[in-house]
Protein backbone atom coordinates (compact mmCIF):
# COMPACT_ATOMS: atom_id res chain seq x y z
CA UNK A 1 0.00 0.00 0.00
CA UNK A 2 2.79 2.45 0.91
CA UNK A 3 4.49 1.82 -2.44
CA UNK A 4 1.28 2.56 -4.31
CA UNK A 5 0.84 5.86 -2.43
CA UNK A 6 4.49 6.81 -3.00
CA UNK A 7 4.21 5.93 -6.70
CA UNK A 8 1.08 8.09 -7.04
CA UNK A 9 2.78 11.02 -5.29
CA UNK A 10 5.91 10.63 -7.39
CA UNK A 11 4.00 10.54 -10.67
CA UNK A 12 1.90 13.52 -9.56
CA UNK A 13 4.98 15.73 -9.38
CA UNK A 14 7.15 14.34 -12.16
CA UNK A 15 4.76 14.02 -15.09
CA UNK A 16 4.09 16.94 -17.38
CA UNK A 17 0.35 16.92 -18.06
CA UNK A 18 -1.03 20.22 -19.32
CA UNK A 19 -3.97 21.10 -17.08
CA UNK A 20 -5.23 24.67 -16.54
CA UNK A 21 -3.81 26.24 -13.38
CA UNK A 22 -6.06 25.67 -10.40
CA UNK A 23 -7.56 22.41 -11.70
CA UNK A 24 -6.69 18.74 -11.24
CA UNK A 25 -7.30 16.13 -13.92
CA UNK A 26 -9.55 13.31 -12.71
CA UNK A 27 -9.23 10.15 -14.77
CA UNK A 28 -11.84 7.45 -14.56
CA UNK A 29 -12.32 4.58 -16.98
CA UNK A 30 -14.52 6.55 -19.35
CA UNK A 31 -13.46 10.18 -19.48
CA UNK A 32 -11.26 12.81 -17.89
CA UNK A 33 -12.80 15.66 -15.94
CA UNK A 34 -11.40 18.67 -14.13
CA UNK A 35 -11.93 19.57 -10.50
CA UNK A 36 -10.69 22.66 -8.63
CA UNK A 37 -7.70 22.25 -6.35
CA UNK A 38 -5.40 24.26 -4.11
CA UNK A 39 -2.63 26.34 -5.70
CA UNK A 40 0.05 24.31 -3.92
CA UNK A 41 -1.19 21.02 -5.44
CA UNK A 42 -0.59 21.21 -9.18
CA UNK A 43 -0.33 18.62 -11.93
CA UNK A 44 2.39 20.53 -13.78
CA UNK A 45 4.06 22.10 -10.78
CA UNK A 46 6.34 25.07 -10.70
CA UNK A 47 7.96 26.37 -7.52
CA UNK A 48 5.54 28.38 -5.41
CA UNK A 49 6.72 31.34 -3.38
CA UNK A 50 10.10 33.01 -3.00
CA UNK A 51 13.52 31.43 -3.26
CA UNK A 52 14.84 31.34 0.31
CA UNK A 53 17.88 29.04 0.11
CA UNK A 54 20.03 27.16 -2.39
CA UNK A 55 22.51 24.50 -1.37
CA UNK A 56 24.39 21.61 -2.96
CA UNK A 57 23.88 18.16 -1.44
CA UNK A 58 27.32 16.90 -0.33
CA UNK A 59 28.59 13.36 0.42
CA UNK A 60 28.72 13.99 4.19
CA UNK A 61 24.88 14.19 4.23
CA UNK A 62 24.32 10.71 2.75
CA UNK A 63 23.17 7.40 4.14
CA UNK A 64 24.78 4.03 3.30
CA UNK A 65 22.97 3.91 -0.05
CA UNK A 66 24.32 7.26 -1.23
CA UNK A 67 21.04 9.15 -0.84
CA UNK A 68 20.72 12.33 1.20
CA UNK A 69 19.32 11.87 4.73
CA UNK A 70 15.71 13.01 5.06
CA UNK A 71 16.48 14.59 8.44
CA UNK A 72 19.19 16.76 6.91
CA UNK A 73 16.71 17.91 4.27
CA UNK A 74 14.11 18.73 6.95
CA UNK A 75 16.67 20.82 8.85
CA UNK A 76 17.48 22.80 5.69
CA UNK A 77 13.75 23.34 5.11
CA UNK A 78 13.48 24.64 8.68
CA UNK A 79 16.35 27.08 8.04
CA UNK A 80 14.69 28.38 4.86
CA UNK A 81 11.29 28.69 6.55
CA UNK A 82 12.78 30.39 9.62
CA UNK A 83 14.56 32.97 7.46
CA UNK A 84 11.35 33.98 5.72
CA UNK A 85 9.12 33.72 8.81
CA UNK A 86 11.48 35.99 10.76
CA UNK A 87 11.11 38.61 8.02
CA UNK A 88 7.32 38.40 8.26
CA UNK A 89 7.43 38.45 12.07
CA UNK A 90 9.96 41.25 12.19
CA UNK A 91 12.24 39.31 14.50
CA UNK A 92 12.83 36.01 16.24
CA UNK A 93 10.59 32.99 15.56
CA UNK A 94 10.45 29.40 16.80
CA UNK A 95 9.32 26.32 14.88
CA UNK A 96 6.36 24.72 16.65
CA UNK A 97 5.00 22.22 14.08
CA UNK A 98 5.62 20.57 10.74
CA UNK A 99 2.62 19.25 8.84
CA UNK A 100 2.00 17.19 5.66
CA UNK A 101 5.42 16.02 4.56
CA UNK A 102 6.19 13.36 1.96
CA UNK A 103 9.45 12.67 0.14
CA UNK A 104 8.63 12.26 -3.54
CA UNK A 105 12.04 11.37 -5.00
CA UNK A 106 15.47 10.61 -3.51
CA UNK A 107 18.16 13.31 -3.60
CA UNK A 108 21.54 12.34 -5.03
CA UNK A 109 24.91 13.74 -4.05
CA UNK A 110 25.72 16.83 -6.10
CA UNK A 111 22.11 17.85 -6.62
CA UNK A 112 21.52 21.59 -6.41
CA UNK A 113 18.60 22.06 -4.01
CA UNK A 114 16.37 25.13 -4.09
CA UNK A 115 14.05 25.93 -1.19
CA UNK A 116 10.97 28.05 -1.91
CA UNK A 117 8.76 29.51 0.81
CA UNK A 118 5.29 31.00 0.80
CA UNK A 119 3.33 32.36 3.77
CA UNK A 120 -0.03 30.59 3.80
CA UNK A 121 -1.58 32.17 6.86
CA UNK A 122 -0.50 34.81 9.36
CA UNK A 123 -2.23 34.75 12.73
CA UNK A 124 -1.87 36.92 15.81
CA UNK A 125 1.48 35.36 16.75
CA UNK A 126 1.87 32.45 14.33
CA UNK A 127 2.89 32.05 10.70
CA UNK A 128 2.08 29.04 8.52
CA UNK A 129 4.77 28.72 5.87
CA UNK A 130 4.77 26.32 2.90
CA UNK A 131 8.32 25.17 2.15
CA UNK A 132 9.01 23.37 -1.14
CA UNK A 133 12.28 21.72 -2.13
CA UNK A 134 13.26 21.40 -5.78
CA UNK A 135 16.26 19.51 -7.13
CA UNK A 136 18.37 20.21 -10.18
CA UNK A 137 20.11 16.85 -10.64
CA UNK A 138 23.44 17.32 -12.47
CA UNK A 139 23.50 13.72 -13.81
CA UNK A 140 20.01 13.58 -15.30
CA UNK A 141 19.62 17.33 -15.85
CA UNK A 142 16.08 17.05 -14.42
CA UNK A 143 14.30 19.78 -12.43
CA UNK A 144 11.89 18.09 -10.06
CA UNK A 145 10.06 18.57 -6.81
CA UNK A 146 11.57 16.63 -3.91
CA UNK A 147 9.20 17.44 -1.04
CA UNK A 148 6.98 20.06 0.53
CA UNK A 149 5.73 20.69 4.05
CA UNK A 150 3.81 23.27 6.01
CA UNK A 151 5.86 24.68 8.89
CA UNK A 152 4.24 26.62 11.72
CA UNK A 153 6.34 29.31 13.39
CA UNK A 154 5.52 31.47 16.40
CA UNK A 155 6.95 34.95 16.90
CA UNK A 156 8.84 35.21 20.19
CA UNK A 157 10.51 38.02 22.09
CA UNK A 158 14.00 38.16 23.61
CA UNK A 159 12.97 36.08 26.61
CA UNK A 160 11.32 33.38 24.49
CA UNK A 161 7.72 34.42 25.13
CA UNK A 162 5.09 34.58 22.42
CA UNK A 163 4.61 38.04 20.93
CA UNK A 164 2.23 39.39 18.27
CA UNK A 165 3.28 39.52 14.63
CA UNK A 166 3.37 43.17 13.55
CA UNK A 167 0.73 44.23 11.01
CA UNK A 168 1.73 43.98 7.36
CA UNK A 169 2.88 47.08 5.57
CA UNK A 170 0.96 48.08 2.44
Amino acid sequence: MARVVARRLRSRYTRCARVPRGFRAQNNNRAASLEPMNDYEQEDPIPQGDLALQITALPRETNGFGDIYGGWLVSQMDLAGTAMASKVAGGRVATVAIDRMAFLVPVAVGAQLSFYTQALEIGRSSIQMMVEVWSDDPLSNEWRKVTEAVFVFVAIDGSGRTRPVPPRRG
